[in-house]
């Protein structure tokens, strides 16, 4: 499918080829292969940049070789994107300086008592979480309580790492503020809030079932025991009015996304007002903020755009047209395909110029959110979510290794796939 994408993106450049200038089509083509090359690889042999750094060297190379001006530049950056990130960043940032995460781990140690009952509750806590709060925060926060926990408890840490990160990104597709590239999707659609949850939220349940089964006859020694745990003591330490306003302002946000609230607008005024603080000093609360990721959006947004203005004509519309991206198996298909070539944000973006002229926009993107979310889960690398997990963990001394993930990730994605695919 991304060969078929190829080659229809060329079949229509050389149709278009007469009315841009070659130069221009060649260094934005230049430019977007390079960078998205990076975004696949990850880094630049020798050199220090990392995924951010090449988007936004990519974007400024747009600008500077004349495919983009400096005001198109702005304009192709979706700005209701990056400022729904900030908000939930902000908000996510005030629940864990509050203790909220840590509450969270000390009821379960209060409360859980078998190995299958812990990886349920750790499941379908990170999906949860997940489907509100951003996935890459889940798994950067909930890696190092969880691998605490099950520590002290002597039991085998990577089942339950695997659920940290397969359930966070199989969470993440139930609404809208569940991750970076549904953000971008529910900006680009127009979708509203309730819409897109009631779509996706019952693909996220069902992965969640099916991660919870995969994974326990996967660690079948693991999980079914008769072992029960010791009650241990794990510290709660949270700040009551700063955990109680978190909330709040949370359910609040939560309750005007489905009335039909602008997203954007209720999330970063949400975050505002959690910096109307007494308690809590701002900068704690930006140096939580993953301002990496941002610049990352930014740049890929200028990257794409170029693409869009020197490569995207209507002879490359009509060529994509005819590679029968109505079909949600061909569509869902060829997102998967993308997302674990160059990640899934990326993906969402390279698509974004072609989803919109499809029979059914809105079905179309749902299948593009599913499609690039759950194939996340197919390897270690196919998602930050996942890189997150592996990395905390190394940290701690417990290798997450390629193999471990892909026996469980593997066969998770084409389940999920298929079922998102038969639900939608």
């Amino acid at each position: 499918m991304a060969y078929s994408l190829s080659l229809a993106l060329r079949e229509g450049l050389m149709g278009g080829m007469n009315w841009m200038p070659e130069a221009t089509s060649a260094a934005a083509w230049l430019i977007f292969l390079a960078t998205y090359a990076v975004m696949a690889v990850g880094k630049i042999p020798v050199y220090r940049i990392d995924r951010a750094g090449a988007a936004l060297l990519g974007g400024s190379l747009m600008v500077a070789t004349g495919v983009l001006s400096l005001d198109e530049a702005y304009r192709a950056v979706d700005f209701n994107t990056i400022v729904l990130l900030l908000g939930m960043m902000i908000v996510v940032a005030n629940l864990r300086l509050s203790g909220f995460f840590r509450v969270i781990t000390y009821w379960t140690a209060a409360y859980v008592r078998r190995p299958i009952t812990l990886l349920g509750t750790v499941i379908f806590s990170s999906g949860i979480l997940s489907a509100f709060l951003v996935n890459d925060t889940i798994c950067l926060v909930m890696t190092p309580l969880v691998l605490e926990l099950v520590t002290r408890l002597k039991r085998n840490p990577i089942p339950y790492l695997l659920a940290v990160a397969t359930a966070s990104n199989i969470g993440s597709v139930a609404t809208i503020t569940g991750n970076p590239q549904n953000i971008i999707i529910g900006s680009l659609s127009g979708i509203p809030y309730g819409d897109f949850a009631a779509a996706l939220v019952p693909v996220a349940v069902i992965g969640l079932m099916i991660t919870s089964v995969l994974i326990a006859f996967s660690y079948r020694s693991e999980f079914f025991t008769p072992d029960r745990f010791d009650k241990i003591d794990v510290s709660a330490r949270y700040h009551g009015p700063l955990l109680a306003k978190s909330l709040v302002v949370m359910a609040v946000m939560v309750v005007l996304f489905f009335f039909g609230q602008p997203v954007a607008k209720v999330a970063i005024m949400g975050g505002a007002f959690l910096l109307l603080t007494r308690r809590v000093r701002p900068e704690k609360v930006y140096i939580e903020i993953d301002w990496p990721l941002l610049v990352m959006f930014v740049g890929l947004f200028v990257v794409i755009g170029g693409l869009e203005k020197a490569v995207i004509t209507a002879d490359v519309s009509a060529a994509i047209a005819r590679q029968h991206l109505d079909n949600p198996t061909i569509l869902a298909s060829l997102t998967a395909v993308l997302s674990n070539l160059v990640s899934n944000v990326p993906a969402v973006l390279l698509l974004k110029s072609f989803v919109p002229n499809l029979q059914d926009p809105q079905r179309a993107w749902l299948v593009v959110a599913m499609a690039a979310t759950l194939a996340g889960n197919f390897t270690l690398v196919g998602s930050v979510a996942n890189l997150i997990v592996a990395q905390r963990a190394k940290a701690r001394g417990v290798e997450l290794n390629f193999g471990e993930y892909f026996k469980v990730g593997a066969p998770l994605t084409v389940l999920t796939i298929a079922f998102g695919l038969l639900w939608l």
